[in-house]
């Protein structure tokens, strides 16, 4: 398995994971929400893995643009993922799926340096 990073390209933090990636020695293929989607298989590994709570983001603006009665919908792993699919700018970000299989959500140098 390669190493896959998924976000926006212009995201701040996405920015720092390719950049510290790329410092770090490790080849990374992106995949660009905005242009390719958030394949509907992935998003459910995500989920499995990190649970929905944490690959949602709640604290973002493109969360709190959406309508009150969409946001409010969301109780559990079904509903964030019909959000996440719709929307994917609510998925935080990045979602770097590695090598050995292992999934994170957010960059954390600390954590990577483990890796």
């Amino acid at each position: 398995m390669a190493l896959t990073l998924y976000g926006i390209p212009n995201c701040d933090t996405v920015k720092k994971a390719r950049a510290w990636l790329a410092a770090n020695g490790h080849d990374a293929a992106f995949h660009d929400f905005k242009k390719a989607g958030v394949p509907p298989d992935r998003l459910d590994a995500w989920l499995r893995s990190a649970g929905w709570e944490r690959v949602l983001n709640r604290k973002g603006t493109a969360w709190r643009a959406l309508d009150e009665s969409v946001r409010d919908a969301v109780v559990d792993a079904a509903g964030a993922k019909r959000v996440m699919l719709a929307n994917a700018s609510v998925i935080k970000r990045p979602v770097v799926e590695w090598p050995d299989g292992a999934i994170t959500v957010g960059f954390d140098a600390e954590d990577w340096s483990r890796r």
